[in-house]
C-alpha cells in the first residue's frame, strides 16, 4: 500500500511541479471554498475524534490541539488564501551571472518533488502542509495521528475536490491511514519516492526519525523554550509579555517552558510573577533557591529543565547574571525559541550572539515564532536544524536550487 502512495506522488509531482503559478492559486482557492462548504461534514468527523479520544486519557492541551470548530476550519481556509498572495518560489532565479565564456548561469528555485510529513493530532496541518506543497510545485504524503484520523479524512476529502475543480491531479495529497508504528518506520525509508521528510511531533518521533530515515528529512524539532529577564527589564511590560508566552496557547511548540529571572530584578520588583502565573493555573516548578518561600511547590530540576510541557506548566530558574543564564539555555535548549527582556542593547546582542537557537526576541514574546507572523503563510514546521534550512519553514524551505545555463554553441576546449 504504501509503495503504491509513494509511486503515485511521484507520477503526480512532475504535474504539479510544472503548474501554472494561476493554475496553483486557483486550485487553492477552491480548496479554500471547499473546507468551508464541507465545514459540517468535517465538524461531525472531527467529533468524533474528541469522543474517541477520550478512552486515551489526554492531556487537556492536547485535546484542544485536537478539537476543531467552525472559527478553526475558516481559519485554515483563510491560512490556503493567504498563499495565493506569496510569491510563487518556483522558477525564481536567485543568481545570475555571465561566464568568460559567455554562458548565462541562472541559480533557479525548483521543487524537491515528493514532501512526505509525520505530524501528531492538529488536523490543521493537514491543510496547511497541503497548500504549501501545492504552491511550492510538491506532492504530499500526510501522515497523521491515529486519534485525529477521522478529522483528517474528512479535510482531505474536501482539499481534494478543489484540486478536482481545477483540474489537478487529486493525488498530489495523499494520506496514510495506517498510523501504525511499522508503517510510520516504513515512511521514513522511503527513498525511492519520498524526496524530503518533515517529522512534526515529540522526541520519541525525532527519535524513531533519527535511528530509521533513509529519506533527507528536516527536524522540526520540540520546543524546550526559555525567556530570560535581566535586571534591567521594564516591570510594566516583563508580566505581560511572560503570561502571553506561556499562556496564551500552552500546547504549541512555541510557548514559554522556562522562565529563567535574574536575582536583581527579583530584588527591585519581587515574585509577584508566580501569583500572576497561579492566577492563571500554571502550575510552578520553583528554583531551589526559592524554597524557603514556597515551601509547598516542587522544585525544579534536571528533569522539568529538560522537559518541553506543552502543558500548563512552567519551570523556574533564578541566575546572577546574563552570563548563567546564557549557559543555562544552551545546556538545557532543544534549538526552538527564546527571548530577553531587557532595555540594555549591549545585552540583548550579547544573549543574541550567544544563543545558538533558531529564532531568538528581543522584549517580545515567544509565542510569535509562526510562519504566517514571519510574513512566510502558513508554515510546514520549524526546524531547529542548520540544514537546508531554519526556523519557520514556508514555501521557500519547499524548494531547493538547480543551475540552469544557456548557451549559443560554445563547447569546452
Amino acid at each position: 500500500m504504501l509503495e503504491n502512495i509513494g509511486k503515485e506522488a511521484k507520477k503526480v509531482s512532475k504535474i504539479i511541479g510544472r503548474a501554472s503559478t494561476e493554475q496553483k492559486n486557483d486550485a487553492l482557492g477552491n480548496m479554500a471554498r471547499s473546507l468551508v462548504e464541507n465545514s459540517e461534514y468535517i465538524l461531525e468527523k472531527n467529533q468524533n475524534d474528541v469522543i474517541n479520544s477520550a478512552e486515551l486519557n489526554l492531556t487537556e492541551t492536547l485535546t484542544d490541539r485536537l478539537k476543531l470548530d467552525e472559527s478553526r476550519v475558516q481559519g485554515m481556509a483563510d491560512g490556503l488564501l493567504k498563499l495565493i498572495d506569496l510569491e510563487d518560489p518556483v522558477g525564481k532565479v536567485e543568481k545570475n551571472s555571465l561566464s568568460e565564456n559567455g554562458l548565462s548561469i541562472n541559480k533557479v528555485r525548483s521543487p524537491f518533488g515528493v514532501v512526505a510529513v509525520i505530524y501528531e493530532a492538529r488536523p490543521n496541518v493537514t491543510s496547511d502542509v497541503s497548500g504549501l506543497c501545492l504552491k511550492s510545485g510538491n506532492a504530499s504524503i500526510l501522515r497523521g495521528s491515529s486519534y485525529c484520523i477521522d478529522s483528517n479524512i474528512a479535510v482531505l476529502k474536501a482539499l481534494r475536490e478543489g484540486l478536482k475543480a481545477s483540474n489537478l491531479p487529486q493525488t498530489s495529497i495523499q494520506l496514510v491511514e495506517d498510523s501504525s508504528r511499522e508503517l510510520g518506520t516504513a515512511l521514513m525509508k522511503l527513498d525511492e519516492y519520498v524526496d524530503l521528510l518533515v517529522p512534526r511531533g515529540g522526541k520519541g518521533l525525532i527519535q524513531s526519525m533519527l535511528d530509521n530515515a533513509t529519506v533527507p528529512y528536516v527536524i522540526d524539532g520540540d520546543g524546550n523554550v526559555h525567556l530570560y529577564v535581566h535586571g534591567d527589564a521594564d516591570s510594566s511590560q516583563a508580566n505581560r509579555i511572560i503570561i502571553n508566552s506561556k499562556v496564551q496557547r500552552p500546547s504549541v511548540c512555541n510557548a514559554l517552558e522556562t522562565l529563567i529571572i535574574n536575582k536583581s530584578y527579583i530584588e527591585k520588583n519581587g515574585l509577584q510573577i508566580i501569583n500572576e502565573l497561579e492566577k492563571e493555573n500554571v502550575e510552578v516548578y520553583v528554583d531551589e533557591s526559592m524554597s524557603s518561600e514556597y515551601p509547598d511547590h516542587n522544585i525544579a530540576g534536571e528533569e522539568e529543565y529538560l522537559t518541553e510541557f506543552l502543558d500548563y506548566k512552567i519551570a523556574i530558574k533564578i541566575v546572577e547574571n546574563v552570563d548563567e543564564a546564557i549557559d543555562h539555555i544552551n545546556e538545557y535548549s532543544s534549538g526552538h525559541t527564546e527571548s530577553i527582556l531587557t532595555k540594555d542593547k549591549d545585552v540583548a546582542e550579547k544573549f543574541s550572539n550567544s544563543i545558538d537557537s533558531s529564532v531568538v526576541f528581543i522584549n517580545a514574546s515567544t509565542r510569535f515564532t509562526d510562519g504566517e507572523i514571519f510574513g512566510l503563510g502558513a508554515e510546514i514546521g520549524i526546524s531547529t536544524q542548520k540544514l537546508h534550512v531554519r526556523g519557520p519553514m514556508g514555501l521557500e524551505a519547499l524548494t531547493c536550487e538547480r543551475y540552469i545555463v544557456e548557451g549559443n554553441g560554445q563547447i569546452r576546449e
